[in-house]
């Protein structure tokens, strides 16, 4: 009983904590050079339905930054990233 009492606390402050880290992080990836450097890479794209979301996403991380908000700049950028990529 005790091992499982131990357990759920562990589980408890994972979930607290995960959302905290993961914002954490989304903040600390928007900056100016990751800006540039996904803007570089869109730029390298083929024209089509993926770069025309990748511009859009970066310049809402560019708004959100200007604006001062980190997270959504992040959240953005990372979206522009990954647009980046292709499936």
């Amino acid at each position: 009983m005790t091992k499982l009492l131990g357990v759920i606390a562990i589980a408890a402050v994972a979930l607290a904590v995960a959302p905290a880290q993961a914002a954490k992080h989304a903040m600390g990836g928007c900056s100016g050079s990751n800006l540039e450097k996904t803007e570089t890479a869109i730029e390298n794209m083929a024209d089509g339905d993926g770069k025309w979301v990748a511009e859009k996403e970066i310049t809402a991380a560019q708004d959100s930054l200007l604006n001062g908000k980190m997270g959504a700049c992040g959240m953005h950028l990372n979206k522009a990233m990954h647009a980046t990529m292709g499936k």
